[in-house]
């Protein structure tokens, strides 16, 4: 293999080290992706679901990542596996697809996000490579069977129902839960409820499973106290606050602090 820089060894430390800390961007901004960027998280985490983020300042946000040194997961629109190939290519270290609720809605996001012959990821990786220090882009393609991220978002009780059987799949690298999300497919009422019973019992339940599999958990935390209480539980990356909520409660505290 022939590299001459790279990004840190994720995977690496996701599966044997202390849990990973991501930052969630849902924002266009250069300059606050590199205030998260240089702040202490682990990785940073792009939000399209939700998030305003358009191709261009994606594509940019995560050149950036790499750049810096930093991992960089896109949370993607519910079934885009198109465009979980291509932020790979742009240099992205993983992708989280919401709403997967079977073995085989996470054996297509598989085969869009894994070369062969784990997927049919088609071979592209002019970026990636450059940014990940790649001097031939065939070592990059072997690594990334391997070194890249798949996560299948667990968030329905169809998923729940399906979760042994989707954690067997070869080369999906773990699950990712949204608890509001959870919570509401939970609660018959359509009431959002994230650290509510019902909910933290399936949370229970994933990070369980995930372990025993021997697949990577990982979860959005709304608040630090959240992030604690996942990572008590076992979750090995950990998704926090969001870069629009973070400034919105700085600007209310500075203008509070200010009339005294």
């Amino acid at each position: 293999m022939s590299r001459i820089m790279g990004l840190p060894p994720l995977r690496q430390r996701l599966m044997t080290g202390a849990p990973v800390s991501s930052s969630w961007i849902g924002g266009t901004d250069p300059l606050i992706h590199e205030a998260f960027l240089r702040a202490d998280f682990d990785a940073i985490t792009f939000d399209v679901q939700h998030g305003l983020l358009d191709e261009v300042s994606l594509k940019l946000g995560i050149e950036r990542a790499a750049l810096l040194g930093k991992p960089s997961l896109v949370r993607l629109p519910i079934e885009d596996r198109a465009l979980a190939a291509r932020t790979l290519d742009w240099g992205a270290s993983g992708v989280i697809l919401p709403m997967v609720e079977s073995v085989g809605d996470a054996e297509r996001l598989v085969a869009a996000t894994k070369y062969p012959p784990l997927g049919q990821r088609s071979y592209g990786p002019t970026r990636t490579a450059v940014l990940h220090g790649y001097e031939d882009r065939d070592d990059y393609a072997r690594d990334a069977r391997n070194e890249t991220f798949a996560f299948a978002m667990i968030e329905t009780a169809a998923a729940l129902a399906a979760l042994d059987s989707i954690l067997a799949i070869d080369g999906l690298d773990g699950v990712f839960v949204g608890p509001s999300d959870l919570s509401i497919a939970l609660s018959g009422d359509g009431t959002r409820s994230p650290r509510g019973e019902k909910a933290e019992t399936a949370v229970r339940t994933v990070a369980d499973a995930a372990k025993a599999a021997g697949k990577v958990s990982a979860i959005y935390a709304a608040t630090p106290q959240d992030a604690a209480h996942y990572r008590e539980l076992g979750f090995r990356l950990i998704c926090t606050g969001s870069d629009l909520g973070t400034i919105e409660a700085a600007a209310n505290a500075l203008a509070k602090a200010v009339r005294g």
